[in-house]
């Protein structure tokens, strides 16, 4: 192994990053021996900020000593949590303040914001998605097609990579938008492809959608925390994310929504409930239902709170931090992985993930070459070792160094594992 790929390379690039001290900002899992785990994972999971217990303990504190009082005690303000957790939501996606809300979970989101902006008509049916779509959004699409009268089998098209291709080509995503035409009632397409990393034109993808008079949303799971979004100058018209993966919320973390403002004066039907109510008037209990401005309107329930407090935590190192600067540190960690797989295992893995970094985030997709049937055994024994990362049947291998917490170390220790497993 070359000295520049070297463990001591890995920590003297570490010893120069700045950012590395946030590290110890986060718990890490531990091996039965008391060693930190090599965690890879926060595409699927992010890690707790060490600061989320204690906030959760002073919300269970609040609790035993208010009660219900929580809403209305100045100090605790339950009331407005999802409104102090704007700011830096909103900042995460590139919205305005009103654009962007703290609320339920990602498919209930899209659900609710589906009720809205998906208004077949006997011409215009059509949804839009790729092939590979996560199931739960295939899920929840079929369903509201069917919901509204109309098959699946006729009114939801997918595109698919092309054949020997593992990538979906912005051409092809595009043409078949433009085919569709007055078909087409809506797209709904990932930020960040969930299985491959690959990152999707949000902005260009929009704009084909709306040239053919269509709605354009977009389910940001794998995209937000992870890289830069501009929702608001895309013109998206609406969005869709969970919480619990880059943004360390925790498991089943309340997720978040966007709006375009373009739509916030617009007569758009929705799935009202009393939370969604203008906040002044809210606990009149008055008709008719008048919602809060914004993208808050499109809230139905009081939220779980517990689903809520985590954030805080992790939203305050995210504002601290920027997205700008996370993103550069993910180019390098992520590049940095890429070399080392490249170096060490070349011949025995494939990457699937783009190589171009402005195509993809953090995460980096491998194929184990050789593996199909004994891949799972593989990945049983790197997990044996101390590597957290997921896997995909039958042989994907998904890496995800996050940027506000993992180093160059993680990846270099990661790539040994791969490794050592693989001449196991």
């Amino acid at each position: 192994m070359s000295a520049e790929l070297s463990l001591e390379a890995a920590r003297a690039r570490d010893a120069r990053d700045p950012a590395t001290a946030r590290r110890g900002q986060f718990h890490f899992p531990r091996r039965p021996d008391g060693s930190e785990v090599v965690y890879l994972c926060g595409n699927s999971l992010g890690l707790q900020p060490r600061r989320a217990a204690a906030d959760v303990e002073s919300f269970m504190a609040e609790w035993r000593d208010l009660g219900v009082l929580g809403y209305h005690d100045p100090k605790a303000d339950w009331l407005n949590l999802h409104e102090r957790l704007r700011p830096t939501a909103a900042a995460l996606v590139g919205a305005k303040p009103a654009e962007a809300v703290v609320m339920h979970s990602l498919t209930i989101n899209l659900h609710l914001l589906m009720a809205s902006f998906y208004r077949p008509a006997r011409e215009r049916h059509v949804i839009l998605i790729e092939q590979g779509a996560f199931p739960s959004d295939r899920y929840a699409v079929a369903s509201q097609i069917a919901w509204h009268g109309f098959d699946p089998a006729t009114s939801l098209v997918q595109v698919a990579p092309r054949a020997g291709e593992h990538l979906l080509r912005h051409e092809d995503l595009v043409a078949e938008i433009d085919r569709q035409g007055e078909r087409l009632a809506l797209v709904l397409l990932p930020g960040v492809q969930y299985l491959t990393g690959q990152r999707l034109d949000i902005a260009a993808l929009a704009a084909a959608a709306h040239r053919t008079g269509a709605c354009a949303g977009f389910d940001l799971a794998h995209a937000v925390g992870n890289l830069p979004l501009a929702l608001h100058d895309s013109n998206a018209d609406f969005a869709a994310w969970c919480s619990y993966k880059y943004l360390n919320g925790g498991p089943g973390a309340t997720a978040g929504a966007f709006v375009h403002e373009r739509h916030f004066g617009s007569r758009l039907p929705r799935l009202a409930g009393w939370w969604g109510n203008d906040l002044d008037t809210r606990f009149d209990m008055a008709e008719p239902f008048r919602p809060y401005p914004g993208a808050a309107g499109w809230q139905v329930s009081n939220h779980p709170l517990l689903g809520m407090v985590p954030l805080q935590a992790s939203f305050a190192l995210f504002a601290a931090a920027g997205m700008p600067t996370l993103r550069e540190r993910s180019i390098a960690l992520t590049a940095w992985l890429e070399e080392l797989l490249d170096a060490r295992l070349a011949g025995r893995v494939e990457i699937l993930t783009p190589r171009d970094p402005e195509a993809r985030g953090a995460q980096l997709s491998v194929r184990i070459r050789g593996t199909r049937g004994s891949g799972r055994a593989l990945f049983d024994r790197l997990l044996a070792s101390g590597l957290t990362c997921d896997w995909r049947e039958p042989d994907v291998i998904r890496l995800a160094p996050a940027p506000l917490y993992n180093s160059h170390e993680d990846c270099w220790r990661a790539v040994g594992l791969i490794e050592a497993a693989l001449n196991a």
